[in-house]
């Protein structure tokens, strides 16, 4: 198991590099990382455990995609821009991302599986079940997948 606050430790000196680099941009993000996984650690009133670190991480990204939406809608590309900018530099310190057919392919072999271990071909009734299967082994992969793909992906599965 990863040592509690070693995410943050990294970060700390990843954050004096970019500083004396003169990178205004990636300092700024990895404050922003720091403070909220300072903020969850104070929330918690513990020390973040490696998933609840990459659960912040995922949160703050999928904030940053809802910004960048409305920023197009508002015709604002430069905070789209801005946010895109983040959202790099926060996706270093998770793990790689599932890419689209990959997790086609994990999600039809789950769907067999359930299939060979139900003895039926799965429905849209087991959906919940296959979902939870898949992001077992994603995370046992060492990837992440965010949820609302694998969702459109097992829907699509179990609908063909």
């Amino acid at each position: 198991m990863v040592d509690p606050g070693a995410l943050a430790a990294q970060i700390t000196k990843l954050t004096v590099v970019s500083m004396k680099a003169h990178d205004a941009e990636r300092t700024g993000t990895l404050r922003l990382i720091k403070t909220a996984l300072m903020n969850k650690a104070l929330e918690k009133n513990a020390a973040l455990t490696p998933a609840e670190e990459q659960q912040t991480l995922v949160t703050m990204i999928k904030q940053r995609r809802d910004s960048i939406e409305h920023s197009t809608k508002g015709d604002r590309p430069e905070l789209a821009a801005k946010e895109a900018a983040e959202i790099v530099v926060i996706e270093e310190f998770l793990p790689k991302a599932l890419d689209e057919a990959g997790l086609k392919t994990l999600v039809a072999e789950t769907v067999a599986e359930q299939a060979a271990a139900s003895g039926r071909a799965a429905t849209a009734k087991d959906m919940g079940t296959v979902i939870k299967a898949v992001q077992a082994k994603i995370g046992a992969q060492g990837l992440r997948a965010e949820g609302r793909l694998v969702s459109e992906a097992v829907k699509q599965a179990l609908a063909g």
